[in-house]
């Protein structure tokens, strides 16, 4: 309830535009009029929403009930056929047939999942083969550090789980939430090798030295849209992207 109803969505202004993607992605989802696109943790579904309004056939999968009927009520408001299923990701291929020409999967995703390699045969289960799959998602990088971006606190590599207590949420860093989160970091060396493992090769693959949202503390933004740390400016990455193709 809290992201859906938060400035970082901007839910009214979406309803005006609707489109809710990035530079970072848009320049790898160009010609998708009359595709079938599987949105991976979808969230209340802006994303898939916006997929939908470039004319792509989309189903979006989050394993948040709440967040699934919010997806569907916002799909109907906004008149697109956007489909949703709720589902743990790793459960998906057992209650769910079709096949797909892209997969798509953006920002604070993949570091939810423990195992990388389940993601990828997930990921690989669903295209078709030549299909595609398009992620865009934070650093790893930024997930050593604390919440202040200043001390390294956590290993770069997956080795274990990282368990924080957070009050508040990105969304709303004020809301009156306290949660236990437990998250793992992704090298680019365990995705790229996950994705291989499933007969994914990557064949486009970029970093990014800004993130297109506002969702870290102590950011400045130094272009509209592309925000960075005010103590370390330029000089770490933020965000990477890449493209996939199944064997």
């Amino acid at each position: 309830e809290i992201h859906y109803d938060s400035e970082f969505y901007d839910n009214k202004n979406f309803k005006k535009t609707g489109n809710s993607l990035n530079e970072i992605e848009l320049q790898f989802l160009k010609e998708i009029k009359g595709k079938k696109i599987l949105h991976l943790l979808c969230h209340f579904g802006q994303d898939s929403i916006s997929l939908s309004k470039l004319g792509a056939k989309v189903t979006g999968v989050d394993f948040s009930n709440l967040a699934i009927e919010k997806a569907q009520n916002l799909a109907k408001e906004m008149e697109t056929d956007t489909r949703f299923i709720c589902s743990d990701i790793y459960n998906l291929p057992n209650i769910h047939e079709e096949k797909y020409d892209l997969v798509f999967s953006s920002y604070g995703t993949v570091g939810w999942l423990p195992d990388s390699n389940k993601w990828a045969q997930v990921i690989s289960h669903f295209l078709k083969p030549g299909g595609k799959f398009v992620f865009a998602e934070f650093h790893p990088a930024i997930w050593m550090f604390d919440d202040a971006v200043e001390k390294v606190t956590s290993r770069y590599f997956n080795s274990d789980p990282i368990i924080e207590e957070e009050e508040g949420t990105y969304a709303n860093k004020n809301a009156a939430i306290l949660a236990k989160c437990v998250t793992w970091n992704h090298s680019l060396s365990e995705i790229f090798n996950s994705l291989k493992n499933s007969e994914l090769i990557v064949n486009d693959f970029h970093e990014y030295d800004y993130s297109p949202y506002n969702c870290f503390k102590n950011l400045y933004e130094y272009e509209i849209g592309k925000y960075r740390f005010k103590h370390h400016g330029d000089k770490l990455p933020m965000v990477y992207s890449l493209v996939a193709i199944k064997k």
